[in-house]
């Protein structure tokens, strides 16, 4: 963050504070039951994002580029999740409010860059429905191992430099009095808020992200089933439409689950109440990453019967070695 300081400028000197304040809910009773609530959850979404990447690694026949997308949209959900809730959890029922400044920034970027690659991971796996149900016949040419792989990375590229921009920015910033963050993690457009000099770069990008990061997505998936629609209404009969959608389903589900409190949340800025912004954040961060495995898991007939088989084989193997 030095290095960005001295590349935008020499011998400027900010205030920094030792630490900032994570504030968490205010004025509502008894809520250390809706972090337990959150800690449940996030064991629930570990272990069905580990068993998906487990059941992945494990079969050959899942070595697709669509299970690419979904072992990365695994990986994510348990990255995002274990660097915010274990520390949510430390902050709010251990009462360790107080978090140093780089630690605080490093937070931020974590977290960011967690929510920020489930909206890439959700247009790859919206792509990959795409071409299967449009263009059936050309998708082993269109969707190979090389471009999931190169998709993938390219969006992990763009949100670690987009993040890194973001967070190198508050580095800018002088924070004169209160440091009090109201919030439950370190929240950029609540820090960056807190600032006494300007800090206007900071709201162009808080401006300028939910469009790029979460609205383009947004149209691009929605558009995609539009099409999809339109063109199973024109070449099959209402039986097949059907059928192909249901295979859509889910990850729709996951679509509506994922984008409708963040939009909520990033279109109305600082107009939402801080109390709805933590909800609506805090749900996103964690209720996605716990429904993705169960849904993936029920929606997709490969991972159900891989499943099936390595439960077979380890209750062979055990009969085995019993005897």
């Amino acid at each position: 963050m030095n290095l960005f300081n001295s590349a935008l400028g020499k011998n400027i000197t900010f205030v920094h504070p030792a630490y900032f304040i994570i504030g968490g809910f205010s004025g509502i009773p008894n809520i250390k039951h809706y972090y337990v609530f959150l800690f449940f959850v996030y064991v629930i979404s570990v272990l069905g994002n580990t068993a998906v990447m487990a059941v992945i690694c494990l079969d050959h026949n899942l070595r697709t580029p669509k299970h690419i997308a979904v072992f990365n949209l695994a990986f994510v959900d348990l990255f995002g999740n274990s660097a915010l809730v274990p520390k949510v959890l430390d902050v709010f029922l251990f009462n360790h409010h107080l978090i140093p400044y780089n630690e605080c920034l490093t937070f931020m970027f974590f977290c960011y860059t967690s929510l920020s690659m489930q909206s890439f991971n959700l247009v790859a796996l919206s792509y990959d429905r795409l071409v299967a149900i449009i263009f059936p016949l050309q998708y082993h040419v269109k969707v190979t191992h090389r471009f999931m792989l190169c998709l993938i990375a390219s969006f992990w590229a763009f949100v670690i430099v987009a993040v890194l921009i973001s967070v190198g920015l508050i580095t800018r910033l002088s924070f004169c009095g209160s440091v009090v963050v109201n919030s439950y993690f370190c929240d950029h457009g609540q820090i960056y808020r807190l600032s006494c000099n300007d800090h206007y770069p900071n709201y162009v990008l808080s401006c300028l992200y939910p469009v790029l990061i979460f609205w383009l997505p947004l149209v691009f998936i929605l558009m995609g089933y539009m099409y999809i629609g339109c063109t199973l209404a024109k070449v099959a009969t209402a039986h097949q439409g059907l059928k192909a959608f249901k295979t859509c389903i889910g990850h729709l589900s996951l679509v509506a689950v994922y984008f409708i409190p963040l939009l909520i949340t990033f279109t109305l800025m600082e107009n939402i109440h801080p109390n709805a912004r933590i909800i609506n954040l805090s749900l996103t961060s964690v209720f996605p990453p716990m429904l993705n495995p169960i849904v993936y898991v029920l929606q997709t007939q490969e991972i159900k019967e891989s499943l099936k088989k390595l439960l077979h084989i380890r209750g062979k193997f055990k009969r085995i070695t019993a005897m």
